[in-house]
């Protein structure tokens, strides 16, 4: 539909893309569907380029250890190759980092040269994957090693103190690797978490909001049916009686104009506060206890029978929101005998004293004859027994014993 609100489209990530590593940047993109594999970013080159030239210098230091040592020149040149080889394949290790660091576990067993380019893929393992795989890698390096020093010995250093500092070298490459994935982490937790906040900030919003607009439709509701439902009684009879004398009609045009006056003004108060967010304070007084016989009289004018047995001992001393409540149950209950039991007479009790809270009752006989089915009809009940809930009451509705309608309430009274 054309009014429909379009559904946000997730961005992907706008702050300095270069000064971050492309895995975390595909974590931050996780929402934008990317095909393919992230593309380096400047840090990535730079930090790549530095890690190969940290294993080319490792390796050159270890060929330069080699002529020290007794072994073949043919096996020394299989030594380098291989070595060469590592350090070009350390451009891989963010495509295969677990293949990278697992591969090189037997290249150690034969290559002294190859030293720096495994500590690279160990580094690179402990930051992309889970400790589990580096436990076993760098367990499986420090047996290698173990093995590898004990058939070619360091010419400098006994073989104890070359386990010693191996052992050190590999978990502080681990432990860097680890804080290394710990902070990302740490910042992908950031930012879902601020994810979640504006998620929830967003629903909050959209709950109050409809909050809102459920109290004001309870308040049109409330407010309107009874002015309109009076409107349609006088309006029918003028339209059924038009010989009516003109005492009646001019009596009937007045409630009309009356009634018709005061919904606009409900109306307004109502619109208005859509318009400003809060009351006015010069606008007209909410209705209250003392409004219950005026609401009375009212009905009585549009031609219902309606009896009212009101013993409160203290009227003036009801608080003001109980009284506004028991308002709106009596204005409802009257406005639905006068559209589902049409020329019926209606009771409305209300009892009550101070700390023994205020019992009101709406009753009305079964109606004589059919009555058209009215749309609608419950939801003014619905929105009343929340009012009532709200001020710490109860409300239940229902048919009688004598198969009429009884709404009965009971409201806190301290």
């Amino acid at each position: 539909m054309s009014g429909d609100k379009p559904e946000p489209v997730p961005q992907a990530f706008a702050g300095r893309r270069w000064l971050l590593p492309s895995a975390l940047i595909k974590e931050f993109d996780s929402d934008v569907e990317c095909p393919g594999r992230p593309r380096r970013t400047a840090r990535d080159w730079v930090v790549d380029f530095s890690a190969f030239l940290l294993a080319v210098f490792v390796g050159l230091l270890a060929a330069d250890t080699i002529r020290k040592e007794d072994i073949p020149a043919g096996y020394a040149a299989v030594d380098q190759l291989i070595g060469a080889l590592c350090c070009a394949a350390v451009w891989l290790r963010r495509r295969w980092p677990f293949g990278l660091a697992a591969a090189m576990v037997p290249v150690t067993l034969v290559s002294s040269t190859a030293g720096g380019a495994s500590l690279v893929a160990l580094f690179t393992l402990a930051v992309h994957r889970p400790f589990r795989y580096v436990a076993w890698v760098a367990g499986a390096y420090a047996a290698m090693t173990a093995v590898f020093y004990w058939f070619r010995p360091d010419p400098d250093l006994p073989y104890g103190w070359t386990l010693v500092l191996a052992a050190l070298l590999t978990v502080a490459v681990v432990g860097w690797g680890m804080l290394a994935r710990s902070k990302r982490q740490l910042m992908l937790s950031l930012r879902d978490r601020a994810r979640r906040a504006e998620t929830e900030a967003r629903l909050r919003a959209e709950q109050a909001q409809r909050l809102a607009r459920e109290a004001i439709a309870r308040e049109m509701h409330d407010v309107l049916a009874h002015r309109l439902t009076l409107l349609s009684v006088h309006a029918g009879a003028l339209e059924f009686r038009p010989d009516a004398p003109r005492e009646e009609i001019a009596r009937a045009a007045g409630v009309i104009r009356e009634s018709a006056h005061e919904a606009l003004q409900d109306l307004r108060e109502i619109i208005g506060v859509l318009r400003a967010g809060e009351p006015d304070d010069t606008s007209r007084p909410q209705p209250t206890l003392a409004a219950l016989e005026t609401l009375v009289t009212e009905s009585r004018e549009a031609g219902m029978k309606v009896t009212l047995d009101q013993r409160v001992t203290d009227p003036a001393a009801v608080p003001a929101s109980v009284g506004r409540t028991a308002y709106r149950i009596a204005q409802e209950g009257l406005t639905n005998a006068r559209k589902h039991a049409p020329g019926t007479e209606v009771t409305v009790t209300v009892t009550g004293a101070p700390g023994e809270g205020l019992s009101m009752a709406v009753r009305n006989p079964a109606p004589e004859g059919e009555v058209p089915h009215v749309p609608g009809s419950g939801q003014g009940l619905i929105g009343l027994t929340e009012r009532a809930t709200l001020t710490g009451g109860r409300l239940e509705h229902g048919p009688g014993a004598d198969g009429g309608f009884e709404v009965r309430a009971w409201l806190p009274w301290g």
